[in-house]
């Protein structure tokens, strides 16, 4: 997960340099940063990205105090003590000696404009609850494996912001230049201001980032923010999805679904890691709750309506901001792991705790028996663009590469996968099922792949009422849920129109090469190894088939099939919608050449029937669907 924050001027600075940089508490006033962690027993901050070249900082080196507040605090080289006491020796004035340190644009001439100087941004890496109580609780082993797979995923989220997304622009957005080397000071924290186990790093993401100017000379300026600041969902579910599988690789483990706000997107957990543990280390949350439901109540005397999604997000950072706690005295690790077992065993059984690792692993292997490695690429873009067509209208390349990393992570549960298959499913969902909204406009610049919007030809499933559980009053269905009818319904169209196998000895063939064949994986996916075979065809859609519709679903959740064709009773509208898509579908199939007329030759024989790739359970359901649909009644729209 990932949160992003501003680090500006005046007191914005000293708050990171104070606070954040000693492990989120209070610095003893009149004592240096190195000698306040090393009596707290804290680890000190270091250096990532590929800008420290340029400045003469190494890689994974310690952050010192006087680099942080010359960076940060004044936007000036981190060596500019050194670098004046050479200029003045040399005769030089004292206005040209600073100017000679200033990275970029002087902070002094922006304030002079009545602006705020953006110092860098502050992106902030943590992982599912689940895995920060495995960390907690955990032995050594497990430990470290957690801790060095949330150091390479962050690496791999900062080399993907310098590749794909990082910038650096001037001239009021009218120069604009790739800038593949940021500067990135990293400090990592262990607990949350109530002293319960939250491991995280905080990466301070400089706004000063190296060009080439128009005569080949190196030059410094400030990054495109609001480019990053637009990518933050995905590398958030890139960071998710590279830690969450590096670790379940390592330990045995899987992901199950968790659904945290009835109708929202559930959040993807370590299988076999109970409900009360995750409570147990979320502390804040009931707390953020109580205040959450007054302000809800607040907004909706004030509107007349209950707040909507974005709404929402805004009343829950609220909420937060309110039952913030002030900053505690920090600890060292082993001090924090000591006090959260105690913690831990005075709450719950010593067999939980102690059995903890084993329990995941053996659910883990549960699960892995039953979900295949297997991805297919064509259902998975119907997927993705079913669900982002329905919560966004309108939609770029970010927001659909971020559902394809989280498609990955909850069709795969943390398995492995292969390198840039996100990648590969976002640019195919565009593809087959995007239409580029974005116009160019004559005599403009031309809009740049970040800057290109796209929109679907999908069918939007109505919105339908969901009944009350536990005293609480019916509500509307959420854009997610309506997304997930979508969804289904376009992969079952797709899957209904596929065209069977060839003939038994085809299948033998096929059988015969899924035996020789070591690959781990078989996928939609370029290239002479990875081209899949009409068995592995059927192993892909049945897997993608049994992770759209798991059985580790939380009961009663509203975007199970299951809980489709029973509690919302929306039978009607989906068929509906199904009908509209076959019909999509068909005249799709009229626009293709027609067949060449006979000769004096025999007739052709007519096509085989299409085989039901579905398994024996979806085939079940289907047949229940068409009966129940038939019966009368269902043609009336739900009860509301």
């Amino acid at each position: 997960m990932l949160s992003v924050a501003k680090v500006q001027r005046r007191n914005g600075w000293r708050y990171y340099v104070r606070g954040v940089a000693f492990g989120d508490g209070r610095r003893p006033v009149g004592r240096s940063l190195k000698d306040a962690l090393e009596m707290a027993g804290l680890p000190p901050g270091r250096w990532l990205g590929r800008g420290l070249a340029a400045l003469g900082l190494t890689e994974g080196a310690e952050v010192s105090e006087r680099h942080l507040g010359l960076l940060f605090g004044q936007g000036r080289h981190p060596d500019a003590d050194r670098i004046e006491r050479g200029l003045l020796d040399d005769g030089a004035d004292a206005a040209s000696v600073r100017r000679a340190t200033v990275l970029g644009q002087p902070i002094e001439e922006i304030e002079a404009r009545k602006q705020t100087p953006l110092l860098a941004l502050d992106f902030t890496f943590r992982p599912q609850a689940s895995l920060i109580v495995l960390w907690a609780l955990g032995d050594a082993h497990s430990r470290r494996i957690i801790v060095r797979a949330h150091e390479r995923a962050i690496a791999t989220v900062l080399r993907w912001l310098e590749d794909e997304v990082a910038e650096t622009r001037w001239s009021s957005g009218r120069g604009r230049a790739k800038a593949p080397a940021l500067v990135v000071a990293a400090f990592r924290h262990f607990d949350n201001r109530d002293g319960f186990p939250l491991l995280h790093d905080h990466c301070l993401i400089l706004n000063r980032v190296q060009r080439l100017d128009a005569y080949g000379d190196p030059v410094w300026g400030a990054l495109d923010t609001r480019r990053l600041y637009r990518h933050v969902v995905a590398a958030g579910t890139l960071y998710t999805l590279a830690m969450t599988t590096e670790v379940c690789e390592e330990l045995g483990l899987v992901t199950a679904p968790r659904e945290v706000t009835p109708g929202l997107r559930p959040v993807m957990e370590i299988a076999g890691v109970d409900q009360v543990l995750i409570d147990w280390s979320s502390t804040r949350r009931q707390r953020i709750e109580d205040v959450l439901e007054g302000l809800t109540y607040m907004y909706a005397q004030e509107h007349g309506r209950l707040p909507g999604e974005k709404a929402r997000e805004g009343l829950g950072w609220q909420a937060a901001q309110d039952t913030r706690p002030e900053k505690k005295t920090p600890r060292p690790l082993k001090q924090l792991l000591a006090s959260w077992r105690e913690s831990a065993l005075l709450t719950f059984d010593r067999r939980m705790i102690d059995g903890l690792l084993e329990c995941c692993r053996t659910a883990g292997a549960a699960i892995r028996a039953w979900v295949d490695p297997h991805v297919d690429a064509v259902l998975a873009a119907v997927d993705i663009a079913a669900v982002v067509f329905t919560i966004r209208r309108k939609f770029a390349r970010r927001h659909v590469l971020a559902e394809a990393r989280r498609h990955l992570l909850e069709t795969l549960r943390g398995q492995e996968f292969t390198r840039g298959l996100d990648g590969y499913i976002a640019d195919r969902a565009l593809a087959d099922h995007g239409r580029q909204s974005t116009v160019p406009q004559p005599g403009r610049r031309r809009p740049t792949a970040d800057q290109i919007f796209y929109t679907a030809d999908f069918t939007e499933p109505d919105r339908w009422w969901i009944a009350g559980t536990d005293g609480k009053p019916p509500r509307e269905s959420s854009r997610y849920e309506r997304a997930r009818v979508a969804s289904l319904a376009v992969q079952n169209a797709i899957r209904a129109a596929r065209t069977p196998p060839a003939t038994a000895s085809a299948t033998a063939h096929a059988r015969d090469h899924d035996q020789a064949s070591d690959a781990p994986q078989a996928v939609d996916h370029p290239g002479p190894d990875a081209a899949p075979t009409p068995a592995q065809r059927a192993a892909a859609i049945q897997a993608h088939q049994q992770a759209a519709m798991p059985r580790e679903y939380p009961e009663g959740r509203t975007t199970d099939p299951a809980t489709w064709l029973s509690t919302p009773r929306n039978l009607d509208r989906l068929a509906a919608f199904t009908r509209a898509t076959n019909a999509r579908r068909r005249t799709l199939e009229d626009r293709e050449p027609p067949a060449p007329a006979p000769g004096p030759g025999p007739r052709p024989r007519p096509p085989a029937p299409a085989a039901d790739p579905a398994g024996p359970a979806d085939r079940r359901r289907r047949q229940e669907h068409e009966h129940q649909h038939q019966q009368p009644g269902q043609g009336q729209s739900p009860q509301r």
